[in-house]
């Protein structure tokens, strides 16, 4: 059953309103939300991408509804492994944490942008050329690897904001979210630049893996589209609920690369099932590659998504007696950090 079109146009509509509502309420109110704010907001957007899931279930049938659920966490879990990129960004630049909620606003604008063209491009060519599912499902596997073999200290600047430090005068300190400032009469610029450059880097590269992923489990370009909306909805506000308790995740990594991994052979075997290459078993279908359902994927998706996050938490908490603490004396929310700043 085909989702209706006043349903699809009525989504796009709601969601550029509420992704509206929230741009205004950083404009209008920046500030350090606390724990309980944060939490309430988690909970109102996960809500509502379950509310939604309901109404596909509804409108369209078990299958639309499935595919949209394990595209949201498979774009859920890679939004939370982005967001610890922003973390260390955040303190590798020491970004004001009352200037973090504008900052992760950008981010996220941002994300939804690479994410979208991304969108177009790989819907137009699943549509006109099937073997590209062979080089998708290349390319997860490949970043899976990467993923799960990545050192745990921070990453190096890259080129471009080598070649910035060279080439321009950058100050220490922020005005704001001002690019320029004025010191001793001369223009100079601030890290802002920097920091917005860094994300968006970021940003594009997640895009690079999250769109392939989400196509391994659907190709509607609407559940593909929605998915990803919902899974940046609230990491905003996931960000300061999570904490210092984001850093603890060890083992989230590791969760995140078996999903792509195991979306990344489904893809192949999608590939393989389709296949019209010349050169692979003379163009003919292999009827041998078995096809991955959604609700497998999905179950999949979810155990190691719990897997990864109870295992990190055990061991954080291990860790934490080892030094004579619980974890949350060490993990201190970001609330009770700028409490302290201000006073």
């Amino acid at each position: 059953m085909e989702i209706p079109l006043w349903f699809e146009v009525g989504t796009y509509v709601a969601l550029t309103l509420i992704l509206l509502a929230d741009l205004l309420l950083v404009i209008k109110r920046p500030h350090v939300p606390s724990l309980k704010e944060s939490s309430l907001w988690v909970a109102f957007y996960v809500g509502l991408a379950l509310v939604f899931a309901l109404l596909m279930y509804l409108l369209g049938d078990a299958e639309h509804a499935g595919q949209f659920i394990a595209g949201w966490l498979t774009e859920y879990s890679l939004s939370i492994d982005n967001l610890f990129v922003f973390v260390i960004i955040m303190a590798r630049f020491s970004v004001p944490k009352k200037m973090q909620q504008e900052v992760l606003m950008v981010g996220i604008i941002l994300a939804l942008i690479f994410r979208g063209i991304f969108i177009l491009l790989g819907a137009a060519l699943i549509e006109n050329f099937s073997w590209i599912f062979y080089i998708f499902g290349a390319w997860l596997v490949w970043t899976a690897i990467q993923q799960a073999t990545a050192k745990e200290e921070d990453q190096e600047d890259n080129g471009l904001i080598k070649l910035l430090r060279r080439r321009i005068d950058i100050t220490d300190d922020y005005d704001g979210l001002k690019f320029k400032t004025v010191i001793d009469g001369k223009k100079v610029f601030t890290p802002i630049l920097i920091v917005f450059i860094s994300i968006g880097t970021t940003d594009l590269l997640f895009a690079l893996d999250s769109i392939p992923a989400i196509f391994g489990i659907t190709q509607s370009a609407f559940i593909v589209f929605t998915a990803n909306v919902f899974a940046l909805m609230g990491l905003r506000q996931l960000y300061f609920m999570l904490g210092g308790l984001l850093e603890r995740l060890e083992y989230l990594k590791y969760g995140i690369a078996f999903i792509l991994a195991f979306i990344g052979v489904k893809l192949v075997f999608h590939a393989m099932h389709e296949n019209e290459l010349p050169f692979i078993n003379g163009g003919h279908h292999i009827e041998w590659a078995p096809e991955i359902s959604t609700w497998t994927s999905l179950i999949v998706i979810v155990a190691s998504m719990a897997v990864a996050t109870i295992a990190s938490l055990i061991k954080a908490n291990r860790d934490a007696k080892r030094r004579g603490h619980t974890l949350s004396e060490e993990v201190p929310h970001f609330t009770e950090d700028a409490e302290r700043e201000r006073g």
